[in-house]
């Protein structure tokens, strides 16, 4: 007696292929969040660095004017 042409998948490889496309999915929710972090807030510090109240802002004007921004050397 022949067996049928399809094999059936079993329910372990059913769980490694969801948790892979998890996986998956979770790496380029992270990527596009990486993309769209500059485009969003070009102004904000990427380190979480807290700056202050505007009124230390507003209190610095020239500092903050002519200020370029730092390399690694």
């Amino acid at each position: 007696m022949a067996s049928s042409g399809k094999r059936k998948t079993t329910m372990a490889k059913i769980a490694r292929e969801g948790r892979l496309r998890e996986r998956r999915m979770d790496k380029q929710a992270k990527k596009d969040a990486r993309k769209r972090l500059p485009a969003d807030q070009p102004g904000e510090p990427l380190d979480g660095e807290f700056r202050g109240t505007d009124e230390a802002d507003a209190a610095e004007p020239a500092l903050m004017a002519g200020a370029e921004p730092l390399t690694d050397v």
